[in-house]
């Protein structure tokens, strides 16, 4: 299962996600936005290090 999904106990599916993925995610550097959201999408479990670390370059 991707990251950040969960299910209440009545069956509803919820995104839960930090507060700064988003915001680093929309970056308006294309290029550090991109990597952000590659690193990402890698995760099944989310690691805020390694997304602060991709939009840093690393």
């Amino acid at each position: 299962m991707q990251c950040g999904w969960l299910k209440d106990r009545y069956g509803v599916s919820w995104q839960v996600a930090p507060r700064i993925l988003g915001q680093l995610a929309v970056d308006p550097d294309p290029v550090q936005a991109a990597r952000v959201f590659g690193a990402m999408m890698k995760m099944v479990k989310i690691d805020l290090a390694q997304i602060e670390q991709a939009a840093n370059g690393g």
